[in-house]
């Protein structure tokens, strides 16, 4: 018993000397380690981006990315491990310090500042020196656009998070330039890129364009530790993981991210303290080549070709590249000709090497010695025993695999068609020869469905193949078999100079062959057009000559029943003529039975009347002295001209009844021959007055004398007579 309570009295001694020995070694090591200063790099720089971030690893190894200014991988521990090793002290300095920080940008501070802090001041301090030499060149311009933007000007501290200040930095991923832009990003943001020029290594243009960025993403998110994440990860990323989550700030977040992501911000306070602070810890020393911002002169170009080199060598650089650091953009050292405008930037001390000469001269200089490479074109393979096509007009000269297929192939014509009144889907496809079913297909058309008056259709007409397709002696005129494409197998001989001359002559006579049937078949297929369209001019004619001889036998009957007295005298006037005089002489009875006055009735319209009675409505208005084309009941009107009744009436009376008729039929000899010479034209959809003249060879002025018109107005469906000869 005794033995164990003094085994439990040792062990408790020697756990109580571990708790107060551990806190004192870590002390010393880390104490250490912070003096152990790392001597700058003099043998060489290495370039290169930021260095993987932290982990929540024991140990973590350091990645290198192009143009890094790390000069070795190195090691790094976790967080929690760097913060054990640092002194309380350093942590509460480092931690009042961050915590005055006058800026909206974030400026928390935890473990994960605090290691990289220790990174940047004490393990890696040839980092954080590259990137102070260039400070002065970059962070002017960065607070320029900064403040034109209304943005935090600490927020040029993120340059250095992506590409250390190098312009010319690139990542695995494609992200390039001083801001890290993605193709995609940059093309939004309107910067260029091709082959000879990348704007996104351009300095001042790249910077407005992120600040332009930062913007946006500011006011999607309104939070700067957000903001800077979504510059890294994409807003797209962040708004999902918030969507998933439901947490609104970046602290809540950091478990979700990716580990880039997630030391994205505790790298960019630690950079952010470190460069406010390097005096402080002893960064800014008397070795460190600080660059500045030099006075420039620029050169335009017009598409001009140009080489910066020869340009180098004007200025008095030994270096022949030495321009390429003021024109980073830039892909290569040249420009070729007819290439948009750009414009050259160099120093303004270098003006002193380039004297007086004028602008076209040292343009001429900067001429490329040499051409410019191109992308060379495309060569066919060459194989033993196949000749390639000799030239453009032996390969159309002949067929090919395609001719009997496009020959059996339906040629459509595609045909719009608006709908009219009384149209059906049945009597499209009858008219087109088509069957409904392809016209709902073509025009997307519910079944079962009426059309509407207006609507737009499109109906595509099957085309008959011409005749020269048909029996072309394309086929018997291939090509000769000196020049057709041999079996690989077989290997050809040379072909001599004059079997070549005949080649060549049998291959014109090809193409003036082809040449030939095409102009033929375009004379067939012109001809073809003018028959159908004398066809339907034909076919309009017949149905306007027997729609007005089916108007004038119902006229007639009507008047035949109405007064039995005159029934003898009309059917004496039609008697015996031809079907052809029938339609011709139908204006002169309609003419004798508009001479007697009218009483207008109820439900009677001048439309109405002058239809019935094959006149216009500008007729009747006219020869009845009307003030507009509204009628009453009751009113009297005349369908004839004023100064012919008078003529026709004063007969009658002078002479008896038998003579009357004759005297009557004498007095209307001139105008019976000027309407038997006439023909009935019906107006159709489009007609005009001019359109009618030029069709029939008669002039305006008779057509409105014949048809007792007062101007060139004429109506779809009305009636003119067009004298002929």
């Amino acid at each position: 018993m005794k033995q164990g309570i003094k085994q439990v009295k040792t062990d408790q001694n020697g756990r109580l000397w571990l708790a107060l020995v551990l806190p004192w070694l870590l002390v010393q090591t880390t104490e250490t380690k912070a003096q152990q200063v790392p001597q700058p790099d003099t043998a060489g720089r290495a370039k290169s981006t930021m260095p993987a971030l932290l982990g929540d690893t024991v140990r973590v190894r350091l990645e290198l990315q192009p143009d890094s200014l790390v000069a070795a991988p190195m090691s790094i521990d976790s967080a929690r491990l760097e913060w054990l090793r640092t002194p309380p002290t350093m942590r509460d300095l480092v931690c009042d310090r961050v915590g005055c920080f006058e800026t909206d940008v974030p400026h928390q501070f935890n473990n994960a500042v605090m290691a990289y802090v220790n990174l940047f001041t004490a393990r890696n301090r040839s980092y954080m020196q590259r990137v102070l030499e260039r400070e002065n060149l970059y962070f002017p311009l960065f607070e320029k656009y900064l403040k034109q933007y209304n943005l935090p000007t600490d927020l040029k501290y993120l340059a250095v998070v992506e590409s250390a200040l190098i312009p010319t930095a690139k990542s695995p991923v494609g992200a390039t330039g001083l801001w890290q832009f993605m193709g995609p990003t940059a093309g939004d943001l309107r910067l260029k890129r091709d082959e000879w020029i990348d704007e996104r290594m351009h300095p001042e243009k790249a910077t407005e364009a992120a600040c332009k960025h930062l913007r946006y993403l500011y006011g999607v998110f309104h939070d700067w530790e957000l903001v800077l994440a979504a510059y890294n990860w994409g807003a797209g990323s962040v708004q999902r993981v918030m969507r998933r989550t439901g947490k609104k700030t970046f602290w809540d977040l950091y478990p979700h991210m990716p580990a880039e992501t997630r030391n994205y911000v505790p790298t960019f306070t630690a950079i952010m303290y470190s460069m406010k602070y390097a005096d402080s810890h002893g960064l800014r020393t008397p070795t460190l080549r600080y660059q500045y911002a030099e006075p420039m002169d620029t050169l335009g170009l017009r598409g001009q070709a140009f080489d910066l080199r020869r340009l180098s060598r004007a200025c008095g650089y030994e270096d022949s590249l030495y321009l390429t650091r003021f024109n980073p953009e830039l892909r290569r050292a040249a420009l070729p000709a007819g290439y948009r405008p750009y414009v050259v930037r160099y120093p303004s001390a270098a003006a002193v090497h380039l004297g007086d000469v004028d602008r076209a001269t040292l343009l001429t200089y900067c001429q490329p010695t040499a051409e410019l490479p191109q992308p060379l074109p495309i060569l066919p393979p060459r194989l033993d025993g196949v000749e390639p096509w000799m030239s453009k007009e032996m390969l159309a000269a002949t067929e090919g695999p395609r001719a009997q297929t496009e020959a059996t192939a339906p040629r459509f014509r595609r045909v719009p068609h608006k709908v009219r009144k009384g149209e059906t889907l049945a009597s499209l496809a009858e008219r087109y020869e088509v069957s409904q079913k392809q016209l709902r297909r073509w025009n997307d058309l519910p079944k079962g469905r009426a059309l509407k008056p207006g609507k737009q259709l499109v109906v595509f007409v099957p085309q008959p193949v011409t005749a020269p397709r048909k029996s072309a002696p394309l086929e018997p005129i291939a090509v000769p078999e000196a020049i057709a494409v041999a079996p690989r197998s077989v290997v050809k001989p040379a072909v001599s100079t004059e079997e070549a001359a005949a080649l060549r002559e049998q291959t014109e006579a090809n193409v003036r062959e082809v040449a030939r049937l095409r102009e033929l078949s375009r004379q067939e297929k012109l001809q073809e057009a003018r028959l159908v369209a004398i066809r339907q001019r034909q076919a309009i004619q017949r149905a306007a000559a027997e729609a007005q001889a089916r108007a004038d036998a119902k006229r007639v009957a009507k008047a035949s029943t109405a007064d039995p007295k005159r029934s003898e005298a009309k059917a004496a006037a039609t008697v015996a003529p031809e079907p052809e005089e029938v339609v011709e002489t139908a204006p002169v009875v309609a003419a004798v039975e508009t001479g007697k006055p009218y009483t207008v009735r109820k439900g009677d319209n001048l439309t109405k009347l002058a239809r019935e009675r094959n006149l216009s409505v500008a007729q009747v208005v006219e020869w009845n002295k009307l003030e507009s084309e509204n009628v009453l009941a009751g009113q009297r009107l005349v369908f004839q001209a004023p100064a012919e009744p008078e003529e026709v009436a004063e007969a009658p009376r002078k002479q008896p009844k038998p003579v009357a008729k004759v005297a009557g039929a004498g007095s209307r000899s001139t105008a019976d021959k000027r309407m038997e010479s006439s023909k009935v034209h019906l107006v159709q959809p489009g007609d005009t007055l001019f359109n009618i003249s030029r069709r029939f060879g008669v002039s305006v002025q008779d057509l409105r004398r014949v048809n007792h018109l007062t101007s060139d107005e004429v109506k779809l469906g009305q009636k003119l007579l067009v004298p002929q000869g």
